[in-house]
């Protein structure tokens, strides 16, 4: 088994030393340009550079070895990096992005994979499993809707990143908590596969699943990790109590001990100067 890289979200968070464009609302979809992905994808700029290529390699290996789709499309895939690695992989992926100064940029090994598109449109043909990393913020909250709309039409298996507290960044106007997106997937029936963690991505990926069960069985799965993380937070409650009581003691003990080096050496100080006035 080959090793998995060294994930780096950070590569995912803008640098607050560095400006993106102002980009309007309204622009935003088209504007994706070599000055957005030089300025606008983190500190480090996105492209053929060492550290995204490793990223994506990691998350390309993880994906095969750990849900291994035959077939992959990467809504919103940029610059084809993810695309590529899965290939490399074994895995027929193809990838789709608006921007078309990205899709220019798609190593020529992967090109014929890659063309310019929204993901709120059809895509023409179903995949093993859709893939969209930091995409849906991008994009206005109406058609975001749509998007997942379109998305839960073309596959059973999505694996969803949407940053939830990025709001600096200047082309992120849809920015969501995982709830918002939760409830516009379960619209779909699609429901969090809460056996599967997808942290590898970003701490906030989830892989949502097309519920083949009775919803029954999903308030069951629910209620089942509800209850296992309750009993988490309880038992870090009490051992994070365990420790403050500990260090309360502590505390004490240290003071405790300062009045007895004090008391010593008041006693110590009055006996030495006695028998230093009986020499005398």
């Amino acid at each position: 088994m080959k090793t998995t890289a060294s994930y780096n979200v950070n590569l995912f968070m803008p640098d607050p030393a560095q400006s993106p464009p102002i980009v309007s609302v309204t622009s935003s979809v088209t504007h994706f340009d070599a000055d957005y992905y030089a300025t606008g994808c983190g500190p480090i700029p996105y492209g053929r550079h060492h550290d995204w290529l490793t990223l994506m390699a990691g998350f390309a290996e993880r994906i095969k070895q750990r849900i291994n789709p035959a077939t992959v499309l990467d809504a919103g895939c940029a610059m084809g990096l993810l695309v590529e690695k899965l290939r490399e992989n074994g895995v027929a992926a193809w990838g789709v992005d608006l921007s078309e100064y990205a899709i220019q940029q798609v190593h020529p090994s992967v090109r014929e994979f890659c063309q310019v598109g929204s993901i709120a449109e059809p895509f023409g043909q179903r995949y093993d499993l859709i893939v969209t990393i930091e995409v849906l913020e991008h994009i206005p909250k109406a058609e975001s809707e749509r998007a997942v709309a379109n998305l839960c039409a073309h596959t059973d298996d999505i694996l969803f990143s949407s940053s939830p507290n990025d709001h600096k960044e200047p082309t992120h106007f849809n920015v969501q908590p995982p709830e918002y997106w939760a409830e516009q997937f379960a619209l779909h029936g699609f429901y969090r596969d809460l056996t599967f963690d997808a942290s590898f991505i970003t701490p906030w990926s989830v892989r949502f699943r097309r519920g083949r069960e009775p919803f029954s069985r999903v308030v069951y799965a629910y209620e089942q990790a509800y209850a296992r993380l309750l009993d988490q937070n309880q038992q870090m409650r009490a051992a994070l109590a365990e420790i403050h009581a500990a260090k309360a003691k502590a505390m004490q003990l240290e003071a405790d001990l300062a009045i007895a080096q004090a008391q010593l050496q008041r006693y110590e100080g009055g006996r030495w100067a006695g028998l230093i006035r009986k020499l005398l």
